[in-house]
This record gives C-alpha cells, sequence and structure tokens, in this order.
C-alpha cells in the first residue's frame, strides 16, 4: 500500500543529514561500493537512447579514466560489430560517421552521446600516441550484447566461419572436425537464420533442423581445440588474434543455442532465449575484465542482481540478468549502480508521484546527484514507498523494494528530449525503447 505524501516528505531531511546525497563523480561512486576497485563497474539506465543519461555515462566515464585507470568501457552493442568502434578508438583509421552506424548496433549510433563518447576516446588515444604511452594505457571499447535484436538474431556464419580460420592457419587439418566447405554447406543461405518470423513463430526456426544441431557440435569441437591446443596457439599468435578468436568462440556457440531456443514450443521458451542472450553478456564482460577494470552501460534491467522480468506477447517472462551472473562469479569485483529518473516529458513521462522514490528525489531539486542506497532506505524507514508506474513502456521505473540490491542510485531530474546525428544531419531523437 502507498504512503500518504507526508510520510515520504519528511525524509528529506533526514537523507540530507544522514549524506546520503552526493555530486555525482567517480571518487564519490567508488566510496560507496564495499570493496576495492571492482574489476566490472555497472552504470544501469532505465531507457534507452536519451542524451542526458549518455552524458552521465560519458562525464563518469572520462573520470574513471582520468582519476581511477579504468581503460575500457562496454555498452550494450553487438559485440563482433564493435570491433570496428574499437579499431576506430585505437588508430583513427575511418569515417566515424560510418563507424559509428556500421560499429553499433540497434541504430543507438545515431545518438549524438555515443558520438561523443567514440570522439573522445579517439582524441584520448592520440595524445597517448603522441606522449609515447604504452599501449596498455590507451582506451578501448566494446560491445557486450550479443549479435542479437528483439525482431531476430543473426547467422552464426561470421563468427563460426572465423573461427574455423583461425584454428586451421595454426593446426593440422587433421586435428579439425570439418572442412570450410562443409560448415558453408550446412549453413546455406543466412535469410532462414535471420528471418524474423522465427521470433515470434518457432515453427520458422531452423534451429533444430539437421544442419545446425550438426553446426552447434562442430562449434563445441572446435571451441574446445581453441582450449586444449592454448600454449601453441597462445605462442603463434598476437594477444589481439587469440582474444579476438575466444570472442568468435564464445559469439558461435552462443548464437547456435540461442537459434535452438526459438524453435522452442514450450511456455519457457522467451524466458529461456532472454536468458541466453544475458549468459552472452556475461561472458563477453568476464572476458573484458580479465584485461582491466571495465565501465558497463545497459539497461538496469541486465546489470541488477536480481531475476529480471518483463512483459512480452506470450505474457510474463523472467531469466537472470548478466549483472546477476556476474555478480555471483565475482563478488565484490562486481559493483552495479542503478539510474532512476523524474520526467521524460516528450514520451509522456510527467513528474513522479510524491509517493514514490523518484517522487522523493525529485523533491531534492538536484541534479544528478548519487544516493547512497543503504542512507536513502535509512530515511525511508517507516514509510512505505508505492512502486512507480510508467505510462511509456520504454521507461522502467525504479523499484522500491531492490534498494538494498545497489551499489549506487544515480538520480537525473529531467530529460530533455535528445539529438541524433544521422548522415551528417541533424534531426530529433527519442529512446529506443
Amino acid at each position: 500500500m502507498a504512503t500518504d505524501t507526508t510520510d515520504l516528505t519528511a525524509s528529506l531531511p533526514a537523507l540530507r543529514a544522514g549524506r546520503g546525497v552526493h555530486s555525482l563523480d567517480a571518487a564519490a561512486v567508488l566510496r560507496l561500493l564495499p570493496g576495492p576497485r571492482p574489476r566490472v563497474l555497472a552504470l544501469g539506465e532505465p531507457t534507452h537512447g536519451e542524451d542526458a543519461l549518455l552524458d552521465v555515462r560519458n562525464a563518469l566515464f572520462r573520470q574513471l579514466v582520468e582519476e581511477e585507470g579504468y581503460r575500457t568501457i562496454a555498452i550494450e552493442s553487438d559485440c563482433l560489430r564493435g570491433r570496428a568502434v574499437d579499431a576506430y578508438v585505437a588508430t583513427g583509421a575511418g569515417d566515424l560517421d560510418e563507424v559509428l552506424a556500421e560499429g553499433i548496433s540497434h541504430g543507438w549510433g545515431a545518438y549524438a552521446g555515443n558520438r561523443e563518447l567514440v570522439r573522445w576516446a579517439r582524441e584520448f588515444n592520440a595524445r597517448a600516441e603522441d606522449e609515447g604511452r604504452p599501449a596498455a594505457e590507451r582506451l578501448r571499447f566494446a560491445g557486450f550484447d550479443g549479435p542479437l535484436e528483439i525482431t531476430h538474431a543473426d547467422s552464426p556464419r561470421q563468427a563460426l566461419t572465423a573461427l574455423h580460420t583461425h584454428l586451421a592457419a595454426h593446426l593440422d587439418a587433421d586435428l579439425l572436425p570439418c572442412t570450410a566447405a562443409t560448415l558453408d554447406a550446412l549453413l546455406g543461405p543466412d535469410e532462414p537464420w535471420t528471418n524474423p518470423e522465427a521470433m515470434r513463430d518457432p515453427a520458422r526456426s531452423i534451429g533444430r533442423h539437421p544442419e545446425a544441431i550438426q553446426l552447434r557440435l562442430y562449434a563445441d569441437e572446435l571451441t574446445s581445440l581453441l582450449d586444449a591446443h592454448a600454449p601453441h596457439l597462445a605462442a603463434v599468435s598476437t594477444p589481439e588474434e587469440a582474444e579476438t578468436a575466444r570472442l568468435y568462440a564464445r559469439t558461435a556457440v552462443g548464437l547456435l543455442r540461442y537459434h535452438h531456443a526459438m524453435a522452442d514450443t514450450s511456455p519457457a521458451r522467451m524466458s529461456r532465449l532472454c536468458g541466453i542472450r544475458d549468459h552472452m553478456m556475461a561472458d563477453n564482460l568476464g572476458a573484458l575484465a580479465a584485461r582491466g577494470p571495465v565501465l558497463v552501460h545497459a539497461q538496469n534491467a541486465h546489470l541488477q542482481r536480481e531475476k529480471s522480468s518483463m512483459q512480452m506477447w506470450q505474457g510474463r517472462v523472467e531469466w537472470w540478468s548478466a549483472g546477476a551472473l556476474l555478480s555471483a562469479r565475482l563478488g565484490d569485483a562486481y559493483a552495479f549502480v542503478a539510474t532512476a529518473l523524474g520526467t521524460i516529458r516528450h514520451q509522456g513521462v510527467d513528474a513522479p508521484p510524491p509517493d514514490t522514490v523518484e517522487g522523493l528525489l525529485y523533491a531534492l531539486r538536484r541534479s544528478p546527484v548519487l544516493l547512497d542506497p543503504a542512507r536513502l532506505a535509512d530515511a525511508l524507514a517507516g514509510a512505505a514507498p508505492a512502486p512507480r508506474v510508467s505510462p511509456w513502456f520504454g521507461y522502467a521505473p525504479l523499484d522500491p523494494g531492490r534498494l538494498s540490491t545497489i551499489d549506487g542510485l544515480v538520480f537525473v531530474r529531467d530529460v530533455e528530449r535528445g539529438t541524433e546525428v544521422r548522415e551528417g544531419r541533424e534531426g530529433r531523437g527519442s529512446g529506443a525503447g
């Protein structure tokens, strides 16, 4: 039951007196965390594509780079396509507009905040090159999502054939389970793999056809070879080649697993698909964290420690998020800072009701701010905040019952309409949903 407005309003002095409200900066974020500098620092967002939220991310990343030694940022984008952005950040080769369009999936390369992130990272690396700083001191960019959209999944062709090519270049042919020609024949044309009708109709998926099942076996064998011959492959490959081969292996296995689940006719189908996607995310982030601390930015639901849920066409689905999986693996080396917001008026999200946590924070009249969730919970002791209900499907409000499971809370008071940049022209844009 919702408390009355007076109860939450009365919590403001206690929140301020308890030093639960801070200016948002990297040092303040790290002071809130239970352990030393985390290997994965996750910054969530409650909606996609809003430049106000991307600006907060960019400012925090700059401070983490300049003051805390972070060198990698990962965003919720295709892990294979992201390699093009990483190459641009490293060398400056290519056209920035084309890199953003091709290297950031879901159309999010069009947002000014993402463009600014890539531009700044390239400028940082250019200065590092001029100063003769070692490669380890330069910035890296990564997508950590699978090659997936809500409408379809990619063919496993790119990942599987690239993995085979890497192994064929360094191992005896007799060790390989198949030839490149065999893989090509089993893969067939890409259109059946990417058929958008398969997302809603399992009968349209080819994920359980005999060819797909054989490809899963080959992907498993090729990945096993990558592991079994790691000492030799490390000696004959560059670290970058070895890292990329493992990315291809994870992606090939994950995509084939995803396509197999797309052909599932059981009620658990969509929960299984969401879980496979986040499992791929977690594995990619774990690999990135192995080379140094990483800031990851994605929807709160992909980064939280509890089970995530969503209402879809077949009903409610639940799955363990990438954040939940990483928290179980890394312990205090994983940290999650959620973001909540007040208004997105261009999407019909007006000022939050005063009996919600967002309503209480809106009354602070400061933005952006960083909240200590434990002190916020103490200030709310005895109150029962109502869960906020969004009139727009693309925004997920804060769950007041989960304050104890987050390490920090960023609050952005008002989100104005963002700016898209497409083919050199500016236009008005909104969240990607």
